[in-house]
C-alpha cells in the first residue's frame, strides 16, 4: 500500500489527538497504545524513542501534562543554543513542552511559537501555557507545509520527531527557509535512517506513525536542507536503535518482528539536524 498525504494526516490527527486526551482526561502516562499509535514505541512497554529526553531540571516549573503528552525522539531546545530575545517557532508543537522551554530561553524579550493541526493536541497546549503563566508563548493552528507566519519572521525554528510524518518533506523545508530570518537556523531533532530499509517498513501506515517508515536517509536530508536554500546542514546522532529497539516498533504491526528487527538493527537513529539560512543570496564566485 502506498501512504498518501491525507490519509496520513488523517491517521496523524487521530493518534495524536487520542494521546492528549488521555493527558487531559487524567492519565498518569500518554502511551500510545496500539501498534505505533504514536511516535515512539508501538506498545505501552519502555519506550526506546521517547524515554529519558528530559532532565529534572528542565521538566522543574513546566506543568506534568505538557511532559507527559511529549511524543518526540529528542530535546530540540537542549541543543539550540537559543538566545535572549529570539523568536522560536516548534513545528508540530503537541503538548507544547518544547515551546515552554523555549520560552524560557528567549525570555520576556523573546517568543515562542508551537505550531500543531491537531485540535485537542492545542486545546492541552493552551492549558499548560496558562498553568506554565507563560506570556510569551502562542499556540497556532496549521499545517506544518503550510506555516501560517510572515517570511522571515523566524529567527530559529525546532521541531521534535515530528518532519518525518509529513508526505510532503520538501514544501515543510522550504516554509522552514522561508520564516526564517537571514542567518536564522534550523535546529530539529528527527528520527533519521541510515542504509537499506525493507520496503515493507516502508508502506506500513502504522510505521510512519511510528515515526520509522517516514524517516529520510541521512544523506537525502543533508541533499533536500541544501536545494531550498539552506547553508552547512549537519546531522549529529543522539540515539541509535538496536534491533531490540527495533521490535517495540513493530510490535503489532503485522510485520514478523523478529526478522525485521534484524534487518533494521542500527539503521534508525534518533539525530539532531542542523542548518543555517544565509545572511544573502550568493551572486557570484566569491560571496560564499
Amino acid at each position: 500500500m502506498t501512504v498518501s498525504d491525507s490519509t496520513l494526516k488523517t491517521s496523524v490527527k487521530e493518534k495524536y489527538g487520542q494521546a492528549a486526551l488521555r493527558v487531559s482526561e487524567g492519565a498518569t502516562a500518554a502511551p500510545c497504545c496500539g501498534s505505533s499509535a504514536c511516535c515512539g514505541a508501538t506498545t505501552e512497554a519502555w519506550d526506546p524513542i521517547t524515554s529519558d529526553l528530559y532532565d529534572e531540571k528542565q521538566k522543574a516549573g513546566i506543568p506534568i501534562e505538557a511532559v507527559l503528552a511529549s511524543l518526540g525522539c529528542g530535546n530540540p531546545t537542549a541543543l539550540a543554543a537559543l538566545k535572549e530575545g529570539e523568536t522560536v517557532l516548534d513545528l508540530g508543537s503537541g503538548g507544547g513542552i518544547d515551546v515552554l522551554l523555549s520560552a524560557k530561553r528567549v525570555g520576556p524579550t523573546g517568543k515562542a511559537y508551537g505550531l500543531d493541526m491537531t485540535d485537542e493536541m492545542l486545546a492541552l497546549a493552551n492549558e499548560n501555557k496558562r498553568r506554565a503563566g507563560a506570556e510569551n508563548v502562542e499556540f497556532l493552528k496549521g499545517e506544518i507545509e503550510q506555516i501560517p507566519l510572515p517570511d522571515a519572521s523566524v529567527d530559529v525554528i525546532i521541531s521534535n520527531c515530528v518532519i518525518n510524518l509529513s508526505a510532503y518533506k520538501r514544501k515543510v523545508l522550504k516554509e522552514a527557509f522561508r520564516v526564517l530570518k537571514p542567518g536564522g537556523r534550523f535546529a530539529v531533532s528527527d528520527v533519521v535512517v541510515r542504509g537499506h530499509v525493507p520496503a515493507a517498513v516502508k508502506t506500513n501506515m502504522e510505521l510512519w506513525i511510528g515515526c520509522v517508515a517516514g524517516a529520510l536517509e541521512e544523506r537525502e536530508f543533508l541533499d533536500l536542507l541544501r536545494e531550498v536554500g539552506f547553508a552547512k546542514p549537519s546531522i549529529e546522532p543522539t540515539r541509535v536503535y538496536k534491533a531490540e529497539d527495533a521490535a517495540a516498533f513493530l510490535s503489532g504491526s503485522g510485520l514478523d518482528a523478529v526478522e525485521f528487527a534484524s534487518q533494521i538493527d542500527g539503521k534508525f537513529m534518533g539525530a539532531f539536524v542542523r542548518a543555517t539560512k544565509p545572511l544573502a543570496q550568493c551572486c557570484g564566485p566569491d560571496c560564499c
